[in-house]
């Protein structure tokens, strides 16, 4: 209880921007993948060096108790000890809910996962598909990938009440022929119950870059650049339009956290306006953790704060080097990544604050 009641004093900090403890953990446990997505380099990453159990045993004690914990990738469930990963994340952060992003590859281990996994923790499972058959096929590089990933949703969709789990869909829109895949995708879930949430592929990211470079840029507070850049004004209008009809259909939380996103995507990319834009948390609410140990910035900054590897938890987070880097953070225009925004939204109290013109159409 004690722990919630500083929530308003953390909202507090996080919106003077003033550093604070993390309360929610992205672990990104491996960049190894056995997908070969278009719009990401996370599979031609070195795959080497993850941290092992023993030294998670280690670090994980030494971290706040976290709201939540999203364990992703790369792929998570390509790691042969992601089960036991998983348990060593709730018994030393004792998170009030668990997050896993999955491609869905492994039918049997994602099943098994979710069937023997502690109950009591709820697990917020977010699939990736990212279009129908071949257009998934294609995007994902992996001519299996739709038979896969539906046995997955499959097995685990009439399940969810018994295996505290809940269900959705990940798709990233890469092109404006994805308008059309989103409706046909939105059809095919129906029956199963399941929504499929929708995000705009971006241009780059420097956490699943393959080059060198460790930091990603948009060019002003207003901007978001996409992936592919045959999207023009209308297929934007046309595809937001029919979002707000669908998320209107949503449960209440999702529907406050899908309709914020959307309001800042379309801000920017139809009127290049930065709103929302509410303070950045990482390196404050929000901890990154990549699979060796480091500590980076966020997602579009991977010059790193330290590593967990070769220091202690204290050490790292009061440091110099980590204050330097929250002075970057502090200096950000702003992007608009949903796993970026989402909790800097909650942890600064902006998520809430009623907009003045929430989702209005373009003008």
């Amino acid at each position: 209880m004690k722990h919630w009641l500083k929530l308003p004093l953390v909202i507090w900090q996080n919106r003077q921007r003033t550093r604070t403890l993390p309360r929610y953990l992205t672990y990104i446990v491996t960049f190894a993948c056995n997908a070969r997505c278009v719009m990401c380099d996370s599979w031609k990453k070195p795959a080497e060096g993850d941290l092992t159990l023993a030294e998670i045993a280690q670090i994980f004690p030494q971290l706040p108790r976290m709201d939540a914990v999203r364990l992703s990738g790369g792929e998570p469930f390509v790691r042969n000890d992601f089960a036991e990963l998983a348990e060593l994340t709730l018994k030393h952060l004792q998170p009030k809910l668990l997050h896993i992003t999955t491609n869905g590859f492994l039918p049997k281990r994602v099943i098994d996962f979710c069937e023997t996994r502690d109950k009591k923790v709820p697990l917020q499972l977010l699939i990736s598909v990212d279009g129908m058959e071949d257009k998934h096929n294609e995007i994902r590089g992996h001519k299996n990938a739709w038979k896969m990933v539906n046995h997955t949703l499959e097995a685990l969709a009439p399940r969810r009440k018994a295996l505290n789990l809940s269900l959705a869909v990940n798709q990233t829109l890469t092109d404006p022929s994805s308008i059309a895949h989103y409706r046909a995708l939105r059809e095919h879930l129906r029956e199963l119950k399941v929504h499929n949430q929708v995000v705009l592929a971006y241009e780059d990211s420097a956490t699943y870059n393959s080059s060198q470079d460790t930091l990603v840029l948009a060019p002003e507070a207003g901007s978001y650049p996409l992936f592919d850049k045959s999207w023009q004004a209308e297929h934007l209008e046309e595809l937001f339009s029919e979002l707000r009809q669908d998320i209107a259909t949503y449960p209440l939380a999702e529907r406050i956290a899908k309709s914020y996103y959307l309001q800042g995507i379309a801000n920017r990319l139809l009127h290049q306006r930065a709103h929302p834009n509410p303070p950045c948390v990482a390196l404050n609410a929000h901890l990154r953790l990549f699979p060796d140990g480091t500590v980076p910035t966020c997602q579009f900054n991977s010059q790193p704060a330290g590593n967990l590897r070769t220091q202690s938890f204290n050490d790292l987070w009061f440091s110099e080097q980590a204050q330097r880097q929250r002075d970057w953070v502090n200096r950000c225009p702003g992007c608009w990544a949903e796993c970026e925004v989402l909790p800097s939204a909650l942890y600064t109290g902006d998520l809430l604050v009623k907009q003045k013109q929430p989702l209005q159409a373009a003008a």
